[in-house]
């Protein structure tokens, strides 16, 4: 029998949010699901997990999941199979270090690597930990990323796209624009101040719905300039307005993009090579994207024709772009679709579990 995949998820509580679609995409790409093991939030509500039958430990508590992913790597270093960290950062490479006795195996533990934002302490940290696990890998979702380790020393290492098997893919529709769509956590680095900005600029039209997401971020909270965008929000008289505060589960979540115009007005210098899964997920359902310029998004939105680049994150700017996506939304909408399929066959989980199990 094959060796067991562990993937150490400590943020997965539920099928909301980036993780819980990397995970799923994961599980799927391999020969069984029983192959996985999944260790996640110890009130971790995954029943799409559970019916394709991969095995969940429900471990991690909020406060103390540093501690106990330590306490969980040093016991699987000394078991059979090998170890993800699904959604790793230079923490994780520390936790491994520390949790090792000497030197870890070849093949034997792996960090993806979605984003990093290097500084002379991080690299200097790192350093030290690819000094003593020479053979850690190191999977990176971008070149910044892989570019930023081999700086830092590690050798085996490898770029490998960002995996993702959308749930909006399954609910992609040739509908009729429907909604100005705001999707995923609502977090100042995703723009989300700007967007409350253009729904005050739209207070009183009723041509022209909007749904915004106000979900917290995986830590269950929201950030300063958030909470008072928020409070804005609240003074807001727009009567084709749809808030959606509550946690959705991955259909809810996919058919939030039918029709819609996705607003992703992220911060360039946040997601300047930062893959977006909210992207990837209204493209694969033919949802059109508005966002700024220098950005990964910004990019995929060019290369396809799949939405409009507004000049800046200002409201009068954000609704100049809607307006003209909305003003042709038939064509957009077959450019999002056809990026969709390209997408998804660029980020197919198959190639991670390719890499793993190699």
């Amino acid at each position: 029998m094959p060796e067991t995949l562990h993937i150490v998820e400590p943020t997965l509580t539920g099928e909301a949010g980036h993780c819980h679609a990397f995970v799923e995409s994961l599980c799927r790409a391999g020969p069984d699901p029983r192959g996985f093991r999944v260790w996640c939030g110890s009130g971790a509500a995954l029943p799409g997990l559970e019916a394709l039958g991969v095995p969940l430990e429900r471990r991690f508590h909020r406060r103390v999941r540093r501690l106990e992913e330590w306490s969980l790597l040093r016991r699987l270093l000394r078991e059979p199979g090998r170890i993800l960290v699904s959604t790793a950062g230079r923490t994780d490479a520390l936790l491994l270090d520390w949790a090792a006795r000497g030197r870890i195996p070849a093949r034997k533990a792996f960090l993806y690597v979605h984003w990093f934002r290097p500084s002379a302490r991080k690299l200097a940290s790192l350093r030290r930990v690819a000094r003593r696990q020479p053979e850690l890998v190191v999977l990176g979702a971008t070149p910044s990323v892989v570019d930023a380790f081999a700086e830092a020393g590690f050798a085996n290492r490898a770029l490998v796209p960002y995996p993702a098997t959308s749930p909006a893919a399954a609910r992609a529709t040739d509908s009729a624009f429907r909604h100005v769509l705001f999707a995923g956590a609502a977090r100042e680095d995703k723009g989300f101040s700007h967007v409350v900005g253009l729904v005050e600029l739209l207070a009183g039209r009723r041509d022209l719905p909007v749904v915004l997401q106000t979900a917290t971020d995986p830590n269950d909270r929201h950030d300063e300039p958030t909470l008072a965008a928020l409070a804005r929000l609240a003074a807001v008289r727009h009567p084709a307005l749809t808030l959606r505060g509550e946690t959705l589960d991955a259909r809810a979540y996919g058919e939030l993009f039918g029709g819609a115009i996705c607003l992703q007005p992220y911060d360039p210098r946040e997601f300047a090579d930062r893959v977006s899964g909210v992207t990837l997920d209204a493209m694969s359902a033919g949802a059109p994207v508005v966002t700024v310029p220098g950005s990964w998004i910004a990019r995929v939105v060019d290369r396809f024709g799949a939405g409009a680049v507004a000049p800046s994150p200002a409201p009068a700017d954000l609704l100049q772009a809607v307006e003209r996506v909305r003003a042709d939304y038939a064509r957009y909408r077959d450019a999002a679709l056809a990026a969709g399929r390209t997408l998804r066959g660029e980020h197919d989980a198959r190639r991670l579990f390719e890499v793993i199990t190699a």
